[in-house]
């Protein structure tokens, strides 16, 4: 079982919970922090929902470091993992963290949830802030009034702005739509035609 197998179940999965969403966005490898680390898929709707995917020749080595990381920025997280990691992983991951098992069948592998994700209530505002490009940081800080003395600033005095100005909730609704309106820089797979569904 190998990553893109796991990858294209997970795929078939979720273009068919949210088939017709006009508003949903799905993408590959979501990068975090300016490109720290890649979170494998996102989901961004009303939130951003990511999905961190551990095939059989996977190592759980870099987990903990992502498992901190993803908690500062995404609202829901999921871990899709091959049985031989399961036990280890699920000593890694907190419990709202949802879980699934990816499992070979034929030739092909399923996935099925174990627990569904719940919402992440400890967000971090300058590190969720910090997805945003540096131009997109300034232009939300001017529409809120509250650019001034920073403009020429690095941008990482644009993340610690943007997070004293603006209330989580508001940094989160920009942020997602920052994501949304630069669509066209990661290839949205939704429109491609799969095969079966793996079991939910």
């Amino acid at each position: 079982m190998r990553d893109r197998d796991v990858r294209e179940s997970v795929w078939r999965w979720l273009e068919e919970a949210h088939a017709g969403e006009s508003d949903t966005l799905m993408l590959d490898e979501l990068g975090l922090l300016n490109g720290a680390t890649r979170v494998d898929i996102a989901v961004i709707n009303g939130q951003i929902e990511g999905f961190e995917l551990k095939s059989e020749r996977d190592t759980l080595e870099r987990l903990p470091q992502q498992r901190d990381l993803y908690n500062k920025v995404l609202d829901r997280i999921s871990l899709v993992v091959a049985e031989n990691h399961r036990k280890a992983a699920e000593e890694m991951i907190p419990e709202w963290w949802g879980l699934a098992i990816a499992s070979k069948c034929g030739g092909g592998v399923v996935v099925t949830r174990e627990r569904l994700p719940e919402i992440n209530r400890g967000l971090d505002a300058p590190t969720l802030a910090s997805l945003l490009w540096r131009d997109e940081a300034l232009a939300t800080l001017e529409r809120y009034g509250a650019a001034a003395g920073v403009r020429s600033k690095p941008r990482e005095a644009l993340y610690g702005r943007l997070s004293v100005a603006l209330d989580i909730d508001t940094l989160r609704a920009e942020v997602r739509s920052a994501l949304k309106a630069r669509a066209g820089w990661r290839v949205d797979r939704r429109s491609r035609q799969c095969g079966g569904l793996p079991q939910s």
